[in-house]
């Protein structure tokens, strides 16, 4: 089967569980990036590694967003300065990048309240962004090409859920669109399931606290591939 001309990279901010949610940051959120492959190889990935070579002197490290925020790991060697610059290089290759948004917001406390057996937040949000993407993909003119959707690595339990899960829902549109899950564990340091991450939590707080200044929001909502679902 011939590929998809894109690669779709999934990252999710907040926890699923419906039994003890965080009133601070009571949703879940799935975000799934869509770039095509010359965009991702050519300019996204050089542009990444660029960027970190200038802050570390390698690109081994992984942008992860809680790190980010919270100074650890790597980052918590910046100095005030240095996170500046750091941000306004991160929004300019944001902004620079040609990609399509995919975000699924679930307000859990409002989910739980509005069903008696309120459905899994993670495989709602799944079976909502697969929707999205099939119709992208349809409008794109690959629908006869095999596309692969990139999950970040869980736990193993996790995962072998997530991927019965995944087969599920896709099969629904398998006449579609064909859809193949990858799970990729972090250390592979991949830029797309990098660039989902640094998304999902300012696609939240936009939800979440929209009054709030929040600048990646501001890049991400111009790529929105439709509303919030």
């Amino acid at each position: 089967m011939e590929f998809s001309d894109y690669l779709i990279f999934v990252d999710e901010s907040g926890d699923h569980s419906l039994t003890s949610i965080d009133a601070k940051y009571p949703l879940f959120v799935l975000c799934f990036c869509i770039i095509h492959k010359d965009e991702y190889f050519q300019r996204l990935t050089p542009a990444m590694r660029q960027l970190k070579h200038k802050l570390f002197g390698h690109d081994l490290v992984v942008l992860h967003e809680h790190e980010i925020r919270k100074r650890e790991g790597s980052f918590k060697q910046l100095n005030k300065l240095q996170r500046e610059s750091f941000f306004e290089a991160l929004s300019d290759l944001m902004r620079a990048t040609d990609m399509a948004v995919v975000a699924v917001v679930i307000d859990k406390i409002k989910h739980k309240a509005h069903y008696v057996q309120p459905q899994h937040p993670y495989y709602l949000a799944l079976q909502l962004g697969l929707e999205r993407i099939k119709n992208f993909m349809v409008m794109a003119g690959q629908p006869d090409r095999l596309t692969h959707i990139i999950f970040e690595a869980r736990g193993a339990k996790e995962n072998i859920e997530l991927e019965l899960e995944f087969r599920r829902v896709a099969d629904l549109y398998a006449d579609k669109l064909p859809f193949e899950l990858l799970i990729a564990h972090k250390h592979v340091n991949s830029e797309g399931l990098q660039l989902a991450d640094l998304m999902a939590r300012p696609i939240g707080l936009s939800v979440l606290r929209p009054n709030q200044s929040n600048r990646a929001f501001n890049i991400i909502k111009d790529k929105m591939y439709g509303e919030y679902c």
